[in-house]
């Protein structure tokens, strides 16, 4: 990933015909649904998945048969309510145009164009690539702790009158490095998240408890290394041993779907919530981040790990004792969207799924 404002930051829908040209990304095999209809009319309340899947037999193909490459996604068109998404079949490609009441002679009809870029509004207006409200609250809120963030963190040592938890106003006493930073959300470490196959704890889910804004800071000389900060706002009771870590950016809520630059195999690592299976429009954790080639906006398919079983069929070992192991095929379940990217750790929106997925099952790049 290189950062949310860099990678995957809006939402792009272009009818541009040079196709996916990234080096190092394979040929996808984007097939269009056998009952895919001539044309789609954009209504409000639609998704680009939404859509897609009414053409397409794996919905997140959709940047491909735009003919999108890597440098028209950093070059965004927009879609709106109101535009007609046309199925060129002659082409093998999705287009846009628009849709108007009546032609010349004053009859109605519909007038094909192609894509332009619409900078009114900001594209406060436009379609959405996935159900954004789903993904909000994980979007800046610290959920996933790293190991590396926990050693370094600023800490709340003391707070204002001795009080056991502070509230919104309450003074609040930190001690660590606050690399320059201001404003700060607090959190405490919760359950470790290990490794389904290493077992090696990767990280920590984090409980967010609010936000902190610095008053004064510990000036050198005075004998003292300790921050005053005030509470901004409260989610939970914060108090003593809380750690702080300065508020990210607000990225964008629009991601352009693709597989993966390099290819991943991946471990499905927590359910978000503390359930044991998740469905259509969950969220999950991985055992992959940044350092093994993700990004946000990747798309990884969702597998039952095949259970290795004995084959009664075979013949035994040499000591005719005991029978061979075999190992099932992963059975495919459905699709994961990746929308937030930690160093080894990536969370991810389950966008199909055929099956309820497990902790453990497999995420790996498309085939």
């Amino acid at each position: 990933m290189k950062n949310f404002s860099t990678v995957g930051t809006r939402l792009v829908l272009a009818a541009l015909f040079s196709g996916w040209t990234a080096a190092s990304a394979a040929p996808l095999k984007c097939e269009f649904r056998a009952d895919a209809p001539d044309q789609h009319l954009v209504v409000k309340g639609d998704t680009l998945w939404d859509i897609s899947g009414k053409f397409l037999e794996r919905p997140w193909c959709w940047p491909t048969v735009w003919g999108m490459n890597r440098e028209e996604i950093a070059n965004p068109h927009w879609i709106y309510p109101g535009q007609i998404i046309w199925f060129d079949r002659a082409a093998g490609r999705l287009r846009l145009g628009n849709k108007i009441e009546a032609s010349g002679d004053g009859s109605a009809g519909n007038l094909r164009l192609k894509p332009q870029l619409r900078t009114e509004g900001l594209g406060k207006d436009a379609v959405m690539s996935i159900p954004a409200g789903v993904i909000e609250p994980f979007l800046t809120q610290p959920l996933i702790i790293e190991n590396d963030e926990l050693a370094g963190a600023p800490r709340v040592v003391a707070t204002q009158d001795g009080h056991v938890f502070l509230g919104k106003d309450d003074k609040a006493y930190v001690r660590g490095d606050l690399k320059g930073g201001t404003s700060f959300q607090v959190f405490r470490p919760g359950s470790p998240l290990k490794d389904p196959v290493t077992k090696a704890v990767i990280g920590y889910e984090a409980f967010y408890l609010g936000t902190l804004k610095l008053q004064a800071e510990a000036q050198p000389g005075s004998g003292s290394d300790v921050h005053t900060f005030v509470v901004a706002s409260a989610k939970e009771e914060m108090g003593k041993g809380d750690q702080l870590r300065a508020i990210p950016p607000m990225p964008m809520q629009n991601y352009v779907p693709h597989p993966p630059e390099q290819k991943v195999g991946a471990r499905v690592v927590a359910i978000y919530g503390g359930v044991t299976h998740a469905g259509q429009n969950q969220v999950v954790s991985i055992n992959r981040g940044k350092l093994d080639g993700l990004d946000i906006g990747s798309v990884l398919q969702l597998y039952h790990a095949g259970k290795t079983v004995s084959d009664g069929t075979a013949a035994k070992s040499w000591l005719g004792m005991r029978e061979q192991q075999v190992k099932l095929p992963d059975e495919e379940v459905g699709s994961l969207f990746i929308f937030r990217v930690f160093k080894h750790i990536s969370y991810g929106l389950i966008m199909q799924v055929s099956a309820p997925v497990e902790v453990g099952d497999v995420a790996k790049s498309p085939e």
